[in-house]
Parts: structure tokens; sequence; C-alpha cells
């Protein structure tokens, strides 16, 4: 077995051994869904290199009373994010007004009892694994702090934890603001960070770039350390 596959199972094996509860202990001893388990072996792995803080079949109660079981929990510290891995047949093809319905009620309760929640596409795990890993170390950096190298100074640092935070492309006229430096300081630092590689560039001439984290450098710190 490789790296991911003896990870897997001591990891899976150690839930149901630890699980007093018989419905999720029934629910996790025939196995995990195809489509959580493509999720975990070509995105949460390998973006993450661990199943730190992670619980598959999770059980949650619902306004009625009875139970829903959510694909993946992810509970540092008490935190709660939730993983709902979305097949193409059951969730869009085939998908009734009733079951719509249902769905989108169990999102809302599930925000409303704290939960932040990340549905995601089997197509996109199937089809953009890297988009999904970059969506992955966004969804946990929301928990728990990512390690920043040591040679960066105050300013990069912070520059390198937004990065990460957000996700998406920014300009140095944003980064100005967020540090409440002038925009030539933050084109500058940004550049260096360029150059050094933790950032880079994804659009516009060199006076308007774009910039976003170089997501191959991002690593979760092992112990999961809470942002205070």
């Amino acid at each position: 077995m490789d790296g991911f596959d003896k990870m897997y199972e001591a990891w899976l094996n150690g839930q149901i051994a630890g699980e007093k509860n018989r419905r999720r202990r029934e629910l996790l001893e025939k196995g995990l869904g195809h489509g959580t388990v493509e999720f975990l072996r070509n995105v949460w792995f390998p973006a993450i290199g661990n199943f730190d803080h992670l619980h598959a079949e999770w059980e949650v109660r619902d306004f009625h009373g009875g139970y829903r079981y959510l694909d993946l929990a992810y509970l540092p510290g008490g935190a709660k994010g939730g993983i709902e891995i979305q097949g193409y047949g059951p969730h869009a093809r085939d998908l009734d007004v009733k079951r719509f319905k249902d769905l989108c009620w169990r999102h809302c309760l599930l925000a409303l009892d704290g939960w932040l929640l990340l549905p995601i596409a089997y197509l996109s795990i199937r089809d953009e694994p890297e988009k999904c890993r970059q969506l992955v170390l966004a969804f946990v950096g929301r928990f728990v702090s990512f390690s920043v190298p040591a040679c960066l100074g105050s300013m990069e640092a912070e520059i390198l934890r937004f990065a990460r935070r957000v996700l998406r492309p920014f300009s140095a006229i944003e980064m100005a603001d967020h540090l409440r430096i002038t925009d030539r300081h933050a084109r500058r630092l940004l550049n260096g960070m360029v150059e050094s590689g933790h950032l880079r560039v994804v659009g516009g001439n060199r006076r308007y770039r774009t910039y976003q984290a170089d997501f191959a450098m991002s690593t979760p710190k092992p112990n999961g350390h809470l942002f205070r």
C-alpha cells in the first residue's frame, strides 16, 4: 500500500474502533462512498498531508429530531467545518423538487448551527483537483494557522496569510489598504515575494499586477493551532 492507503486505513479503523454510537459505527463499517474516498485521495491528502481533526459520516440532528450525516466533518479545537461531496447524479441531474428543498434546508440549518460548509462537486474533484486543493487550504486556513517562513518580516508574513486566506487574486492597492501603507511600498513588498517564490503574478502589467499565493508552498502546522 502507498502512503495514502496506509494512513487512510489507519484513520478509518481508528474511527470505527473509537465510535460508541451504533448508527455512525455501522455507516463507517460499510466504508465511505467513492466520491469521499476520491476527495481524500486526490484533494485532501495531497493538500494537507494528514487526517487530523477529520471525521467521516459525522452525525448531526435535524429540526425534526432525526439524524443526518456529513460526509466529512473538520473539528479542530471545537470549530465546526463540514465537507459534502456532491455527486453529479443525485445532486444535479436527478434532483427532484423535494430533494432540492431538503438539501437547501440542510445547508441552512447547518449554517445557523455554526457550521462552515464546503460543498464540492465530484466532477471538480475529477477534473480540477488542483483548484480543489487550493479551496481546501483556504477552508482549513479558516480554522488553523499556516506556518510562515522565519525569513519573512512581519509585513511579508501578513501578506502571505492574507493571500492564503482570500484565495483569489488581489492587487497592490488592496494590499496597501489592508496594511495601511503606500501603494508603492505594497508593490515593492509584493514583487519581492514573487521573486522569493511565495507569491505569483496572475494578471496585469507591471504597474497593475494581481497576485496570488503559491499554494504549493502552503503547509498547515501539524498541531493545528487555532487562530487567535
